[in-house]
């Protein structure tokens, strides 16, 4: 009974408290079978097992990213541009006047979520001035997080928005002083004008929509990923919206494995929808790589406390209480796990009391159940939490809008947003995650740094030294600790005889990195269940044939990873009338050029 795959010369992180550390391991029919050293591997070498030297680099399990909305982000991924990491808005710009330039009536140029102003040079946001200039022509919708869209003017012809158009209640159309909208949509606090005027743009094909989940399967291999929880999301219906991932899980072509949750669509429906998908499908029910873990993270909308840093916390309905017991009571009767979106301690108190209310009649034992972010959530809180047997799923949702709580809150609150170490001294699960790709960047390695350093995208320090967690402590929020949310840390998140055989091998230690490298970090070889999934470098004649880029015109033709150039110089201060401006010069091409060992792209 050899092996199929050894891993040797390694330093190999377990997240196996029994063996913290190993340097070699094999695989067989998916699964570890030995973890140690070279003598506990070498019985299980034969003639057809592929043994791998990884020259001593640093391996780690395959991450788990508790929270990403990895089915609605695939579907959309080849059509959109992304910015995170890119470090000014002059290069932000420059890339945006390229894809304008190469995409095609009547398609949009898009850049969605992943960015913050704060990361820029220049600490701002482009002006609609500035986004007409470079594209008259194309449609243009940038989203940045859950505050603003931005629209140029053909992307206003495109939707139909004119001075007859209403905004929903909560949101704002901003108009000129002849009542025109401008192109600027914000929330206030409700973000559903931004996600409902994205919805309304062109959508790619089938075909192409499978192209692109791999696209962006792909690209979360070449960062380590390999699992994720699907938080749902709105404008992803179920079942429509999954036919895609289910025709690729039926291929054998999933990279990453996903445990998905269904988010109700229809305002005053959702016991409606919840009743239905309980009497029709079944928690657990697919495989180690697609099935269903539960329900969430919306489950009422009169719940949804979505955070905007910039605007006044919500007040939420008082119709909240009733409506999202209606739909707990059926969960908890029915033995469906549950996550629900909580941002402030507020909107946490009312919710608790609702499931404590629940749990008198209907007892939580045994079930699965968790809030996502809590970034505001308290000591009395965080207790009740563990009491019902809860857990709470983190994102490094502060690391792009850090600044703007500070600014509305003060740098004490911000010291424990959220409050990490306290839910871990509690005894509550913590999971880590992004909550990718409309809000921050779905880089690991970003979330993975503010957790140790406590910065900002833009390099602001949140957070004392009590509230920072070790590389080992966040590396085991996002493998083991994030396992939980879906009722598999038995069997992933650690590299551990009878585990899946995920891991990653890392273009660097991450143990050993200097603090600013954290988040250049990515893997030269990504192993799902024993399969090669992404390999680079060294290893680059093991990888996997790219799919086909498809449609031609996608963003991922000229600019298939995030950002890794060099951090450029501070942009010089402007005069007179140009002050304030940004300045496009010449074509405004990037020009990309393939990178180092990691397979990265560089600009």
């Amino acid at each position: 009974m050899s092996a199929d795959l050894i891993i040797t010369n390694a330093r190999i992180a377990t997240m196996d408290r029994a063996r913290p550390e190993a340097s070699a391991a094999a695989v067989r029919d998916g699964r570890f079978v030995a973890v140690g050293d070279d003598a506990d591997v070498a019985p299980l070498r034969g003639p057809a097992t592929r043994v791998l030297d990884v020259g001593r680099r640093r391996v780690i399990p395959g991450l788990v990213d508790s929270h990403l909305h990895v089915i609605r982000g695939g579907l959309n991924y080849n059509m959109e541009l992304r910015w995170d990491g890119v470090p000014s808005l002059a290069d932000a710009m420059r890339l945006l006047k390229a894809q304008a330039a190469r995409t095609p009536p009547p398609q949009w140029v898009r850049v969605v979520g992943g960015w913050s102003e704060h990361q820029f040079a220049e600490k701002r946001l482009p002006t609609l001035e500035e986004v007409n200039a470079v594209s008259p022509d194309t449609p243009v919708f940038l989203l940045h997080l859950y505050d603003r869209a931005l629209l140029n003017r053909a992307a206003l012809r495109a939707v139909g928005y004119t001075r007859d158009t209403q905004a929903p209640p909560g949101t704002e159309l901003q108009r000129d002083h002849r009542g025109e909208p401008t192109g600027l949509l914000i929330a206030r606090p409700n973000a559903s004008i931004l996600y409902a005027t994205l919805a309304s743009g062109p959508r790619l094909s089938p075909e192409d929509q499978a192209i692109s989940s791999r696209w962006f399967m792909r690209e979360l291999n070449r960062l380590g990923v390999t699992s994720v929880i699907d938080a749902g999301g709105g404008f992803q219906r179920y079942p429509d919206d999954y036919e895609v991932v289910e025709r690729l899980h039926r291929e054998g072509a999933l990279t990453v494995r996903i445990a998905y949750n269904l988010f109700t669509q229809r305002p005053g429906q959702e016991l409606d929808d919840f009743r239905r998908w309980a009497d029709t499908a079944r928690p657990g029910q697919g495989d180690d790589h697609y099935r269903l873990n539960g329900a969430g993270e919306m489950l009422v909308f009169s719940a949804a406390d979505f955070e905007d840093f910039k605007e006044p916390r919500p007040d939420l309905a008082p119709a909240l209480e009733g409506e999202l017991e209606a739909v707990v009571r059926l969960l908890v009767e029915r033995r469906w796990p549950f996550r629900l979106h909580a941002t402030y301690d507020e909107s946490i108190g009312r919710f608790l009391s609702v499931f404590e209310r629940v749990a008198r009649d209907v007892p939580f034992e045994g079930l699965r159940w968790f809030f996502d972010h809590a970034e505001t959530i308290s000591p009395r809180n965080i207790e009740r939490v563990r009491a019902l047997g809860g857990g709470i799923a983190v994102q490094h949702r502060m690391a792009y809008q850090g600044e703007d709580f500070v600014r509305r809150y003060g740098a004490k609150a911000a010291e424990r947003t959220p409050p990490v170490t306290e839910m871990l001294r509690a005894g509550v699960p913590v999971g880590a995650g992004t909550d990718a790709t409309r809000v921050a960047s779905y880089d690991p390695f970003v979330a993975l740094s503010w957790l140790t350093t406590g910065r900002t995208v833009g390099g602001l320090a949140l957070y004392p030294p009590a509230n920072l967690l070790t590389r080992a402590e966040a590396l085991r929020l996002y493998t083991v600790g994030s396992a939980w949310f879906s009722g598999d840390e038995a069997q992933k998140g650690a590299i551990a005889v009878g585990q899946l055989a995920d891991l990653a091998v890392l273009t660097a230690d991450y143990f050993e990195v200097p603090d600013d490298e954290v988040r250049r970090l990515e893997s030269v070889l990504t192993v799902v269940g024993g399969r090669v999934v992404w390999a680079a470098g060294p290893f680059a004649d093991l990888a996997p044939p790219a799919p086909p880029v498809s449609p031609s015109w996608s963003p991922v033709a000229a600019v298939p990873g995030l950002w890794r150039g060099p951090a450029p110089a501070a942009p010089r201060a402007a005069h007179g009338p140009e002050a304030g401006r940004l300045r496009v010069e010449g074509g405004g091409q990037a020009r990309p050029s393939w990178g180092d060992a990691c397979g990265c792209f560089v600009f």
